[in-house]
């Protein structure tokens, strides 16, 4: 796709840019709400405009012949997604052998309603040492974009907490079946915490009868 062509399919679509992409050369992108084929088509299109070419995450079905070539020309990267922890480190080694690099990682994995994020996103920046940065497509007032990068500290709850403050007014397409910005991971974190707090808390003595 040429950024004429881009931009008229922008145009045509009603959308607006709004912010441009951030000044590093390597990053993790989320691309969110993620309720529609449409938010392919859109996010595509606006990396076009910016000059910016993305890669991208696709379940290995997707890489078969005979439409496997054209999957890889639009920036398709083929992975098993059954098998997380190759699949972080599979990823991180991308970033790192790359000069510059724009990695689309799937945050809800479907676009049907989800109680978690996939924490993949997370994860892969973390190993690569690059930022993440918060990719939207807002239907609500049809704009789309760059939003701020974060370097994940390893606080997962505090740095969550950062991205559900920016997506709060993003609405998708179909915001019935948006997901909930929120990992299973932090779900775990406040399980152990909350233990740990029973544990160190004294049982009182049962009164003399």
């Amino acid at each position: 796709m040429s950024k004429l062509l881009a931009r008229a399919l922008l145009r045509i679509g009603g959308w607006t840019a709004v912010s441009e992409p951030p000044d590093v050369k390597k990053y993790v992108l989320i691309a969110a709400p993620h309720t529609s084929n449409w938010d392919f088509v859109w996010t595509l299109a606006f990396a076009r405009l910016y000059g910016v070419r993305i890669q991208w995450i696709g379940k290995h079905t997707l890489f078969r012949w005979p439409i496997g070539t054209f999957m890889r020309w639009l920036g398709g990267i083929s992975v098993q997604r059954d098998r997380r922890q190759s699949l972080v480190r599979q990823m991180a080694n991308e970033l790192n052998a790359a000069d510059s690099m724009c990695l689309v990682v799937p945050v809800e994995g479907t676009r049907g309603h989800v109680k978690h994020w996939k924490s993949g996103f997370y994860h892969i920046a973390r190993a690569a040492k690059v930022p993440i940065v918060m990719g939207f497509l807002d239907y609500g007032q049809h704009r789309g974009g760059f939003g701020p990068a974060l370097t994940p500290t390893g606080d997962l709850s505090g740095d969550m907490d950062r991205i559900r403050a920016f997506y709060a007014d993003k609405r998708g397409k179909f915001p019935h079946k948006g997901g909930t910005i929120r990992l299973a991971e932090e779900d775990s974190v406040a399980m152990k915490v909350l233990a740990a707090r029973h544990v160190a808390e004294p049982v009182p003595l049962a009164a003399d009868a």
